[in-house]
């Protein structure tokens, strides 16, 4: 179920775009992404890209490591967006990470459309009991 983007949800898309529009680096910083915590905090980052794509580390999860650094990881809502500024979706990595980090958090997915992470990764792997 998706929800309608709040005036406060906005201005985390502003914050994702602001990010990206000052950090952009051709081959290295393509997507910006901003989350915001329960607490009000809000966290910008750019993704980190390499020369073996496999160890590039996207912008969801540089910011979730950035709020989990500052002891702050009620993650309430994050947006990702591309060097033009339109939204995109999480990849399928931070989709686990941040339904591990964060099963309730929202993810803002256009300009109206926000859903919680559950609905993007549905019938999740659980580990079992160690």
């Amino acid at each position: 179920m998706s929800a309608v983007v709040s005036d406060t949800d906005r201005q985390l898309i502003q914050a994702a775009r602001d990010i990206i529009a000052a950090r952009f680096r051709q081959d290295y910083h393509h997507v910006g992404a901003a989350l915001r915590t329960r607490s009000g905090r809000v966290f910008a980052a750019v993704h980190l890209e390499a020369n073996v794509g496999r160890v590039a580390v996207c912008a969801e999860a540089v910011a979730l490591g950035m709020a989990a650094a500052e002891g702050d990881t009620q993650v309430d809502t994050i947006v990702a967006v591309d060097r033009h500024g339109r939204i995109v979706a999480p990849c399928g990595m931070c989709r686990e990470l941040l339904s591990d980090y964060a099963p309730d958090c929202r993810v803002i997915l256009g300009e109206e459309r926000v859903v919680k992470i559950s609905a993007l990764l549905p019938e999740k792997y659980q580990r079992q009991g160690e």
